[in-house]
């Protein structure tokens, strides 16, 4: 079942009631990849778009209304979104098996765009989806990646976090940033361009975790996404959550 966040308070709540561990097995892969799979229109095979003078499509990241982060030709014919969650290991599969391979064989011909939008599901995720928008839109994938890449420490250093917040009983306006010094996420961006100020600072924007909670929830009731990764293509939800299964439906749609 979808977990709905709507308020700081609600995701405080979370943090208490739900361990981190969580996190590592109920992000809702689909059982078979490719079973129940929705189909595309198809398509006639399309041809690339050039970049922008002295870019590549890679490079073209703009925010969109809706709240994602969108990489490529904004005008591409094929336009994906993915619902990904910062703590879900199947997203982080994703990230390793399948956005290589979409970013560079066909992000890169400008026939397909990619918009990421945080599907937030507990208060560390919540954290996290915070600090990869810190930056500049044009950082927004590669920190991303970063988190995926290092999942794993990740957890590790968010692991006794859980228990010492609830000891410390902090309002829920304070709870991100204490997640972010106290599990090592403010150093971890630190590295990675955010100045710690900066990341101190976002993460002390509550209304900026209301906003990805009420997202989060929108995502439910517009797309039925219900498990993450979940992809939307040309507007459709085409139940599937491998690149395996996904790429195929681009090539239907007639990306080459």
């Amino acid at each position: 079942m979808q977990t709905k966040l709507f308020t700081p308070g609600r995701l405080l709540l979370a943090l208490i009631a739900l361990p981190l561990a969580l996190g590592l097995t109920a992000c809702g892969k689909k059982d078979d990849a490719g079973s129940g799979a929705a189909t595309v229109a198809a398509g006639a095979p399309l041809n690339a778009v050039p970049p922008p003078a002295g870019k590549a499509w890679s490079d073209v990241v703009s925010v969109t209304p809706e709240g994602g982060y969108v990489m490529g030709n904004p005008n591409a014919p094929i336009k994906v979104i993915e619902f990904g969650s910062l703590t879900c290991p199947h997203c982080a599969e994703f990230e390793e098996k399948g956005y290589p391979h979409l970013r560079d064989d066909y992000v890169a011909k400008g026939t397909v765009s990619l918009e990421f939008r945080n599907f937030v599901r507990d208060p560390y995720d919540t954290t996290m989806a915070m600090l990869v928008r810190c930056g500049s839109p044009d950082s927004f994938f590669a920190l991303t990646e970063q988190v995926y890449t290092n999942q794993k420490a990740i957890f590790d250093q968010l692991q006794p976090v859980g228990p010492k917040l609830q000891a410390a009983n902090l309002p829920p306006d304070q709870i991100f940033k204490a997640i972010g010094e106290q599990g090592g996420l403010i150093d971890f961006f630190a590295a990675r361009g955010i100045a710690k100020d900066q990341g101190a600072q976002c993460l002390a924007k509550s209304d900026a975790a209301t906003k990805l909670a009420n997202d989060t929830s929108k995502a439910g009731d517009t797309y039925n996404v219900t498990g993450t990764p979940t992809f939307i293509v040309n507007g459709k939800n085409v139940e599937v959550a491998t690149w395996d299964a996904l790429e195929p439906i681009l090539k239907q749609a007639g990306a080459r």
